[in-house]
């Protein structure tokens, strides 16, 4: 790719498990050619905001916690207010991660709590795009998307499991999503391009 997009994938990560899920986003996103920057956002600083700034598209990412993203994440989001003021973040494309014990859990809350954000900050919103997996009785629980999600990409490990127990097929589904989102940007870029050339 001549002009690879920028990807940012600002996420918190309790325990390790979403951890798992933002690399696998970033495996996605580099193999669709994406150059990708990770920002843990409990902790953000002056370079973090840049490196946000700067990207062509961000994925969000956060464990579901009673029913919504962390409270680390959520003060991350209060913290972007400087940014929606003056829009710094219009028209770059976003998308979101999630994980929770419970199959379902309200995991789609969190992904909708994440496109609201996006939406707010104009964003144009990228979906996961898979039909759902593992709904009619010839498929598998080793299918893509799986969990039947779609705002973003969802996995579901016990709450007392290691994050290295976590299902493959939820890892492929956000490598999926890394690809998908790195896949639409450089459409979204070249677009922009060739209309600003005519």
């Amino acid at each position: 790719m001549e002009n690879p997009p920028t990807l940012a994938i600002a996420y918190h990560s309790g325990r390790g498990h979403t951890d798992v899920l933002a690399q696998a986003v970033r495996a996605g996103a580099e193999a669709a050619g994406a150059k990708v920057n990770m920002v843990t956002v409990e902790a953000m600083d002056d370079a973090k905001w840049e490196t946000l700034d700067a990207a062509d598209a961000i994925v969000f990412g956060s464990p579901t916690y009673m029913g919504s993203a962390s409270g680390q994440f959520h003060m991350f989001a209060a913290s972007t207010n400087k940014r929606w003021v003056r829009q710094a973040w219009k028209d770059k494309l976003g998308s979101g991660f999630t994980i929770g014990a419970c199959k379902a859990g309200d995991k789609d809350s969190t992904l909708g709590y994440f496109a609201t954000l996006g939406h707010q900050h104009g964003m144009i919103w990228v979906s996961l795009g898979l039909l759902p997996g593992w709904h009619l009785s010839h498929e598998s629980e080793n299918d893509l998307n799986r969990l039947g999600y779609f705002n973003g990409a969802a996995g579901t490990l016990p709450g007392d499991l290691p994050a290295d127990e976590i299902h493959k097929a939820d890892i492929a589904t956000a490598e999926h999503l890394g690809r998908r989102v790195t896949e639409q940007t450089a459409i979204y870029l070249a677009g922009r391009a060739a209309l600003a050339n005519q």
